[in-house]
């Protein structure tokens, strides 16, 4: 590790969670910025963080800050990464990366002018299982891979204001949830060649159930399914010729999965140790690469995150969900 000095932006639910794994891990976390210096205060006192700043504006121009976890909702990513890029800090930010995919851009662009490491937290990516998995698929265990399916899948609040229902906050389950299958269909095939979406759009002109199907140049098929209204098995599947992998629910948590023949046969059962949400990894491995001095990234390549959030712009406008300004 670098021993990079750790801040975070904003104090929500998120923000607690990071905080909490960053601290078991033994990170060293050293200042939070919010809105209100009161919400600092006390997101700093439950962290024992030495120091809290009323404004991100403050919390960027600390100098012993090496790194900012952006926690924000996501129509605030860019202006705050680049607030955070802009006074030379290295920035986490948390998934989706943006709205769309010219923010993202935005984002990767200057972070490669200003020679800073800018990432999308999308923790699931480093967690222990799935490292262990895409060493499975390089080995070649799965033979040809022919398919891979998952599904994210929550009962949430039908409350027209909360977040997740507000257009005006880039709500819907696209964003919030589906992102967590359609990265892992990236992660394991790569950009596809084809995108098909259906979805139910609700009264707030978000979406709360979606479904994507993806094709590939060599036959492969994707199939995800995203829903803020009700509860599916949160299960995932790569399937190949020689063998498939099935991931336990919640398969974007730490988890277990088993590698499993064409006849029944279990070649290989993985089970998690990690007993923490486990969003420390992606802060080690953002720490790495900056030591390494591989700023555009590896595991989550900034270029793949815009390129992510342009499959997503496609499925948004064949659904017909737009945010304003867009």
């Amino acid at each position: 590790m670098t021993g990079l000095r750790w801040g975070i932006l904003a104090t929500g639910g998120i923000a607690h969670a990071f905080a909490t794994d960053l601290r078991a891990a033994g990170l060293d976390l050293i200042a939070v910025g919010s809105r209100t210096q009161a919400s600092a205060d006390a997101f700093a006192a439950e962290f024992d963080i030495p120091r809290a700043y009323g404004s991100y504006e403050a919390l960027v121009a600390d100098p012993d800050v090496d790194i900012v976890y952006i926690s924000t909702p996501h129509p605030a990513h860019v202006e705050n990464a680049v607030l955070a890029l802009e006074n030379r800090t290295h920035v986490l930010i948390e998934k989706p990366i943006t709205l769309n995919e010219g923010e993202a851009a935005r984002i990767r662009d200057l972070a490669a002018e200003k020679g800073l490491l800018a990432m999308e937290a999308m923790w699931t990516r480093y967690l222990p299982h799935m490292v262990r998995i895409r060493e499975i698929i390089a080995e070649g265990t799965l033979g040809d891979i022919r398919a891979v399916t998952a599904d994210h899948t929550q009962k949430i609040t039908d409350d027209p204001g909360h977040r997740l229902n507000a257009r005006e906050l880039g709500g819907g389950a696209l964003l919030d949830l589906g992102i967590y299958p359609i990265s892992f269909a990236w992660d394991v095939l790569g950009a596809p060649s084809g995108i098909q979406a259906a979805a139910r759009l609700q009264g707030t002109e978000t979406d709360a159930d979606v479904a994507t199907i993806f094709t590939y140049p060599g036959g492969q098929i994707a199939t995800t399914l995203s829903s803020s209204r009700a509860v599916g098995p949160n299960t995932a599947s790569v399937l190949g010729t020689e063998a498939r992998i099935d991931i336990d629910s919640v398969w974007y948590t730490p988890t277990s999965f088993r590698v499993i023949a064409p006849d029944g046969t279990v070649r290989e059962s993985y089970e998690s140790d990690v007993i923490s949400r486990g969003m420390q990894y992606q802060a080690f491995a953002a720490e790495r690469l900056i030591a390494e001095g591989n700023l555009a990234g590896d595991i989550l390549p900034i270029d793949e995150s815009v390129a992510i959030m342009g499959t997503l712009d496609e499925i948004r406008r064949q659904i017909g969900v737009r945010y304003p300004g867009e």
